[in-house]
C-alpha cells in the first residue's frame, strides 16, 4: 500500500514540475534556469512544512510517503539543475552557473527552513 502513495504523490508532482518549469521559463528570456530553481525551491518548502509537521507528531506515514517521498521526490530535480549548471558553463556562462548554485543552496535551504518553522508553528 505504501508504494501506491508514492506512486500517487509522484504521479502529481511530475506534471507539476513540467507546468511550473514551462510556465516560469517562458515568463524570462534569459539563459538562468528559473523554471528548474522555482520547483526545487518549491519542494524545499513544502518538504521543509512536512518535517515541522512530523516533528509535531502531525504527519503520519501515510502523509509523508504521499507527499515527502512522492510529490516532492518527481516535484524537485537534482539531475536536471546538475545538468542546467554544466550546461551553462559550457556555454560560457560561469557566472550564470555560479549564480545558480548559490541562488539553488541558499533559497533551497531557507525555504526549508521557513517551511519547518512553519509547520511546528501550526501544527506544534
Amino acid at each position: 500500500m505504501n508504494w501506491l502513495l508514492v506512486v500517487a504523490g509522484g504521479m502529481a508532482g511530475a506534471p507539476l514540475r513540467y507546468v511550473t518549469d514551462r510556465a516560469v521559463q517562458l515568463r524570462h528570456g534569459s539563459p538562468f534556469p528559473w523554471g528548474t530553481l522555482a520547483v526545487n525551491v518549491a519542494g524545499c518548502l513544502i518538504l521543509g512544512t512536512l518535517a515541522g509537521a512530523t516533528l509535531a507528531g502531525a504527519a503520519p506515514e501515510s502523509v509523508r510517503l504521499l507527499l515527502g517521498t512522492g510529490l516532492c521526490g518527481a516535484l524537485t530535480t537534482y539531475s536536471t539543475f546538475s545538468y542546467e549548471v554544466l550546461r551553462l558553463a559550457e556555454k560560457g556562462k560561469g557566472r550564470y552557473a555560479a549564480a545558480y548554485v548559490g541562488a539553488s543552496l541558499a533559497v533551497g535551504l531557507g525555504g526549508a527552513f521557513l517551511g519547518a518553522v512553519a509547520g511546528e508553528a501550526v501544527w506544534g
